[in-house]
């Protein structure tokens, strides 16, 4: 499909009225933040916070799940031509290693916050006008300034936070498959570090790699085991 066809296609941006609401409550700086990688047995969790503009149209735009790889990549680089022009982002990231010290709930946190330390340096943004639409039930803790709202599944109600899963994704996705080229043997480039059948079979065979993480099950038992043996 030729990029420029997912934006000849029918906006689904009636379908994301959050930003729109809030707006009209009196909310007129809206950023939103999503995550990706929160489950997987290996790499990073990485964060994401979009501005995104009332006039930027993004026909397309949806909650990066519903989304598939091809659309999820177009408009990846559709935010990335739009930035700094009606469309602003940070990314961040914590490591394997991170969330094996942390967990994966302060880990998480740890990425939005990097995400939002990226958005300041990167657009010389004040965030302390904004609302922060954070997709989930908990904001982030240790944000001084900047008022917070979460929203379940708000990635399919808000296009800031569509937008942020989507980048998130895909960076993460992209990671992944860097992953698989140091790691030859995992397929981390087909699972991208999820608990499938193929990636279990692969750590029976094998054992863990340096982005396993190693405080999830299955792999914190067979790490014991081992250093049992």
């Amino acid at each position: 499909m030729a990029q420029g066809s997912l934006f000849d296609e029918s906006s689904k941006a009636e379908r994301l009225p959050l930003d729109t609401d809030l707006r009209a409550q009196g909310y007129s700086h809206i950023a939103g933040v999503d995550e990706a990688g929160r489950g997987p047995l290996a790499g990073p969790v990485v964060a994401a916070v979009a501005v995104v503009q009332a006039d930027v149209q993004l026909p397309g735009l949806d909650d990066s799940k519903k989304l598939t790889p091809t659309r999820r990549d177009q408009l990846f680089e559709r935010l990335n031509e739009l930035r700094g022009r009606g469309v602003y982002f940070g990314v961040g990231c914590s490591e394997a290693g991170e969330i094996d010290d942390i967990g994966i709930l302060p880990a998480t946190f740890q990425a939005m916050r990097r995400a939002l330390g990226e958005l300041r340096n990167s657009a010389d943004l004040d965030l302390s006008p904004y609302l922060l639409v954070v997709d989930g039930r908990d904001t982030v803790p240790d944000l001084e300034g900047i008022r917070q709202i979460a929203v379940i599944r708000g990635d399919g109600r808000s296009r800031s936070v569509a937008a942020a899963s989507v980048l998130a994704k895909v960076v993460r996705d992209r990671t992944m498959v860097g992953y698989a080229r140091e790691y030859p043997g995992y397929a981390f480039e087909r699972h991208k570090g999820y608990g499938t059948r193929q990636h279990l079979e692969v750590l029976k065979a094998i054992g863990a790699c340096p982005i396993h993480r190693r405080s999830f099950e299955p792999i914190r038992s067979m790490v014991e085991f081992q250093s049992k043996s």
